[in-house]
């Protein structure tokens, strides 16, 4: 059964959201044993490495209030949408992946758990729609590419004022200082960064760095990705 408390991460949950949990769990493991959607021996510790560490969102929330909306970009199998979406049903959640199959499963979960705040969509990032743009509160990634290509990715979609949230591994220092250029030319901000661990047997260190968007991002951007990987900002 899921926990009813994830104490480090100050997360607490009701009967309805363990229910909707266990149901989530033997949902992704019916559909990981025939589309790959993490590998096997990740699955061993699904709750450890990709739901806590999903759920690492609180340690964000709770210092800077919960958003009304959250897009998250290349989420693949739902990590860390689908955990943020059971958790916090008054957050609507946009969850992004070019590969549709990922897609499909969360939209198969949508309907299976009756999921009514999630949106899986199947594109890829640079070409979401035009009123996606300046739109959300929060923009999630976690292990999607590095800090000058998804802070280009994820920036333009947030509304002035909000926040873009990269889940990183403690060796990251040499991507912030790569993304210098990135983020002047975003007019965005790293404000804080939050350090957890992960409940596993190894030292398995995170980081949240959490970047705030203080101008409209110039329309050119996010360029083609045939752009972004010759010439990353």
């Amino acid at each position: 059964m899921f926990p009813s408390e994830i104490s480090e991460l100050k997360v607490y949950f009701n009967k309805s959201q363990i229910k909707l949990f266990d149901k989530y769990i033997e949902e992704f493991k019916i559909y990981n044993s025939h589309t790959n959607l993490i590998s096997k021996n990740d699955e061993k510790v699904l709750f450890e490495k990709h739901i806590f560490d999903s759920l690492a969102f609180n340690l964000f929330a709770e210092k800077y209030n919960f958003p009304e909306t959250l897009l998250d970009i290349g989420t693949g199998g739902g990590f860390p949408s689908v955990p943020i979406s059971l958790a916090y049903s008054n957050i609507k959640v946009t969850a992004v992946d070019s590969t549709e199959k990922k897609i499909n499963f969360l939209k198969q979960l949508k309907e299976k758990l009756k999921l009514q705040n999630i949106n899986p969509v199947a594109a890829r990032i640079e070409e979401l729609p035009i009123e996606y743009k300046e739109k959300f509160d929060v923009v999630t990634t976690r292990a999607l590419s590095s800090l000058p290509v998804i802070l280009e990715y994820a920036v333009p979609y947030l509304k002035t004022g909000g926040y873009f949230i990269a889940y990183k591994s403690l060796d990251s220092e040499k991507e912030l200082e790569q993304a210098k250029n990135a983020l002047k030319l975003l007019n965005t901000v790293l404000t804080e960064v939050i350090e957890y661990k992960l409940p596993l047997e190894e030292n398995f260190n995170r980081k949240l760095l959490i970047f705030k968007k203080n101008k409209k991002t110039e329309s050119i951007y996010p360029r083609k990705y045939s752009l972004i990987k010759k010439c990353p900002l």
